[in-house]
């Protein structure tokens, strides 16, 4: 491996590394939705995976043609600038809309009492929620079904800003295994910091006294990854 090869692996790793940790889109989204879907951890992992792969093929399938069909960098750029605001928009739509189905939910779900009298002078409380006791599991588990599918078209579209301009490219000017190893490392840098990121956030929120907020999770996780797409858009992060 020449030394200039393997600077662009070193690179990679890092690249990959401290884009996605601060990245919140990266992993925010997934550690929000498991929490309020009730993901058991091997889901949250598995749609964690299959999303961050898509989010790094896409970026790689587009600088293989944009390499094979020489087209300039900045070309490249531009398309990949399209579909960032692309990605942005579509999780700001996909924010808002769950989080106001998610604060109809939580209002709707408010908890009440009932007082009983029984013939024998007796009183009794009882407490419940109509959506709890009125919810169809149809909807339910329509709802649960299309929730991974939604992130992952959106983490398709979203761009590895970094990877095509800063490594593809320089490391397809060294030779195709060296294009083959930067790519790699970079993809496995990237989905590794965010399983790492969403499993431990997922064990750390598990401790936290939550009980009271959790009939509006459906709307704080709706308005997690909103702001998280507002924030793309128009803070670039």
């Amino acid at each position: 491996m020449s030394s200039e090869l393997y600077l662009l692996v070193v690179t990679a790793a890092s690249v990959g590394f401290f884009h996605t940790l601060f990245g919140p889109d990266h992993y925010l989204p997934f550690i929000v939705m498991a929490k309020s879907g009730e993901w058991s951890l091997k889901k949250t992992a598995l749609v964690t995976f299959l999303c961050g792969l898509g989010h790094v093929l896409g970026s790689v399938v587009l600088g293989i043609i944009g390499i094979s069909l020489g087209i300039a960098i900045g070309n490249i750029e531009i398309f990949e600038s399209f579909r960032g605001n692309l990605a942005a928009w579509a999780f700001i739509a996909f924010g808002f809309v769950y989080m106001t189905w998610g604060i109809r939910r939580g209002v709707r779900n408010k908890p009440h009492s009932h007082f009983h009298h029984h013939g024998d002078g007796v009183y009794h409380e009882h407490s419940h929620s109509h959506t709890d006791e009125h919810s169809h599991p149809h909807t339910d588990q329509h709802e649960k079904k299309m929730t991974p599918w939604i992130l992952f078209t959106i983490f398709v579209l979203g761009p590895c800003e970094p990877l095509i301009p800063i490594l593809m490219y320089p490391a397809a000017s060294q030779s195709v295994g060296g294009l083959i190893i930067v790519t790699f490392v970079f993809a496995f840098t990237t989905i590794l910091t965010m399983l790492v990121i969403v499993t431990a956030s997922i064990f750390g929120i598990n401790f936290l006294p939550v009980k009271k907020m959790e009939r509006f999770s459906h709307a704080l996780a709706g308005g997690t990854i909103l702001l998280c797409g507002i924030s793309i858009q128009f803070l670039g992060l």
